[in-house]
């Protein structure tokens, strides 16, 4: 199971990579957290309200082909252990991060993103540049 962080997510709605694209045509299990989810209604909310109605259409549209997963109790265990051990060596990440990273950990889902540099600090969560 692949998992996509939210600004994989934003570059495909942007159309910016076609080796993104291809990469995603050729993976049949793809899902997403909810995290990622309210990430990018809140980008919609943030943006012009003209363009809203569009963006929200274009985000229930590709959001339709993937698995959602909910935050549930071992998503919350895991939160707890990956953020205790962040914190600990003084290399915490942004909180949002560290619930989506947490939640894949959980399933052990590989996490789709370009932000290594942040998700590689995280014990045991499996990721991937697609950007690459």
């Amino acid at each position: 199971m692949h998992w996509l962080d939210t600004n994989i997510c934003i570059e495909v709605l942007r159309h910016h990579s076609p080796t993104l694209l291809r990469k995603l045509q050729a993976t049949t299990e793809i899902g997403l957290s909810t995290i990622v989810y309210g990430e990018l209604c809140f980008g919609i909310a943030l943006s012009p309200p003209k363009t809203q109605e569009n963006r929200r259409e274009q985000l229930q549209q590709f959001i339709s082909l993937l698995s959602i997963y909910a935050w549930d109790e071992a998503a919350a265990e895991h939160y707890a252990i990956v953020r205790a051990y962040l914190q600990k060596k003084g290399t915490l990440i942004g909180n949002m991060d560290i619930l989506i990273a947490a939640h894949a950990r959980s399933i052990g889902a590989i996490l789709v993103t370009n932000n290594r540099g942040e998700f590689a600090r995280v014990p045991d969560l499996h990721i991937e540049d697609w950007s690459l």
